[in-house]
């Protein structure tokens, strides 16, 4: 283990501001212009303007280069810029790579974002159509020349064992669908505003990837997100409420691979999570029990409730009980099954609204939030708080 101890981020940044674009499925502009889009509307929530900032940090799959982005948005000197790999396991990473420059002087106001085509340009969810030659590349030469092409594919492998070890039906996954829908039906914002579904209707809808049905696997949207970071300090004097980063941590595991971590000894959990659930306990000082509100990475219902079982909210083979028992408020947005598929940047964004006190679907009291990014690849997690 290499980190032991709690680390000295909790506390020293917080985020300030969040903006997004419209999540439709044909935006008919440029993932340039959604970026800039998402990043001013961040901005004038913080009460900042674009010559404040002078950092930004973005995904490694993100098409709009943060410099390119600074210059669209009419921003000044940039004395930070950074990317995260490893696709919607980048998420809350951006968080934590803004929280450690503002934390360390290198930059005052960073400008986290994500903005991508996804539905009408390149779709993910169609899987591996043309890759070169990379170190990353030869792990999946151990899968896809026998039809594990898509992420569903992947993910579905995982979600077999998990059913068979503990003498589960995918039932068990549609806890998680019907969850996120029902946030999602109140949030003018989601794509599926006003559709909630039943079990039944999970029941109903068609096989993707035995064991995964079509409501099982988040949406494909265009669209923006930007979040912005800075002090503490800085925040107090600002329009909202901050958001401060009580704790922020990455996280992978042993036998770590993108999407295909098939040769572990044990397929029924999220070793990369259970990193992240240790560091942001400890450095938060909190546990299971003090979290109001949980936003968790749902491109495939899963390993929503694999988290649930890592960060300790219930026992192993116990999450869809969880869920079903609304145990803990989940996603009160819609998730990326309800509201937008933005790589868990409009999770973040959640967080933000629920510790301000001004979701669409506001849980009472909710000061402590969990967040966390991609799973099933190297991933990170947020634990933001309300301030004082």
């Amino acid at each position: 283990m290499s980190v032991r101890t709690r680390d000295a981020l909790a506390g020293r940044a917080a985020i300030v501001g969040a903006g997004a674009t419209e999540f439709s499925k044909d935006s008919g502009r440029s993932e340039l212009r959604l970026a800039v889009e998402a990043v001013r509307a961040a901005l004038d929530d913080a009460g900042l303007t674009p010559g404040d900032v002078d950092g930004m940090v973005t995904f490694t799959m993100d098409t709009s280069p943060e410099i390119t982005v600074a210059q669209a948005c009419g921003m000044g000197d940039l004395s930070f810029f950074s990317r995260v790999h490893f696709g919607g396991g980048a998420a809350c990473a951006t968080v934590q790579q803004a929280a450690l420059a503002v934390a360390t002087g290198i930059a005052e106001v960073v400008v986290c974002y994500r903005a991508f085509n996804e539905r009408s340009g390149r779709r993910f969810g169609s899987g591996v159509q043309h890759r070169e030659p990379s170190a990353e590349g030869v792990a999946l030469g151990w899968s896809l020349p026998f039809g594990l092409l898509t992420p569903a594919s992947w993910v579905a492998m995982a979600a077999q064992r998990y059913l068979h070890t503990y003498g589960l039906t995918p039932e068990a996954f549609g806890h998680v669908a019907v969850m996120d829908r029902k946030y999602a039906a109140t949030n003018p914002a989601a794509y599926f505003h006003g559709r909630p579904i039943t079990l039944a209707d999970h029941a109903a809808s068609r096989w993707i990837v035995e064991p995964l049905r079509l409501l099982d696997c988040c949406q494909e949207t265009d669209g923006g997100q930007a979040i912005v970071v800075t002090s503490v300090d800085r925040a107090r004097d600002l329009p909202h409420p901050p958001a401060v980063i009580a704790a922020a941590a990455q996280g992978a595991g042993r036998g770590q691979e993108q999407m295909t971590s098939f040769y572990r000894d044990d397929l029924t959990g999220l070793p990369e999570m259970a990193v992240v659930a240790r560091q942001l306990w400890r450095t938060a000082g909190l546990g299971p029990g003090e979290i109001d509100v949980g936003i968790l990475y749902d491109h495939f219902t899963p390993f929503v409730l694999m988290q649930l079982e890592e960060f300790g909210f219930c026992g192993k083979g116990e999450a869809a009980d969880f869920v079903a028992e609304e145990r803990l408020p989940l996603n009160t947005r819609g998730g990326q099954l309800g509201e937008a598929y933005l790589h868990g940047m409009n999770g973040i964004a959640e967080g933000v609204r629920q510790v301000r006190g001004r979701s669409v679907n506001q849980i009472p009291r909710a000061e402590r939030v969990l967040v966390t990014a991609g799973t099933g690849v190297p991933t990170s997690g947020l634990v933001l708080a309300a301030d004082g």
